[in-house]
C-alpha cells in the first residue's frame, strides 16, 4: 500500500512538471511569434538594404566590365554566391565585400555608403 501512494505521487509529480514545462514552451513559442510579427517592419527595411547592395554590385560589375564567373573565380566562390549577393538572396562576408571593392577598384567605405547602411 505504502508503495503504491508513493508510485502514485511520483507519477502525479512527474505529470505536473510536464504540464509545466509544455506550458512554459508554449509561453515563448508565444512571445517568440508576438516578437516576429513586431519586426516586420525591420525585415521589410532589410530586405530593401540587402536588394539595394545587390543592385550596387551589380553595377559596379557591369560597369568594369565583368562576368560573375569572373568576380568568382577572382574571389575563390562560385558563380551562384556572386548571383545570390547580386539577387539579394545573401550578403558576401566582410572578406569578400573587401575583395568586391578591390576588384571593382572602389573604396570599401563607398561599397557601404551607398546602400544605407
Amino acid at each position: 500500500m505504502y508503495i503504491m501512494t508513493t508510485f502514485m505521487i511520483l507519477a502525479l509529480i512527474f505529470w505536473l512538471a510536464v504540464t509545466a514545462a509544455l506550458i512554459y514552451l508554449f509561453i515563448l513559442l508565444v512571445k517568440a511569434l508576438k516578437k516576429y510579427i513586431a519586426s516586420k517592419e525591420v525585415r521589410a527595411e532589410k530586405s530593401i538594404v540587402r536588394k539595394s547592395l545587390g543592385e550596387f554590385l551589380k553595377e559596379n560589375r557591369l560597369r568594369c566590365r565583368m562576368t560573375q564567373e569572373f568576380v568568382a573565380e577572382s574571389l575563390g566562390v562560385s558563380r551562384q554566391a556572386v548571383s545570390k549577393w547580386e539577387g539579394g538572396i545573401s550578403d558576401p562576408s566582410t572578406s569578400n565585400l573587401l575583395a568586391l571593392a578591390k576588384l571593382y577598384g572602389v573604396p570599401a567605405e563607398e561599397l557601404l555608403r551607398n546602400i544605407g547602411i
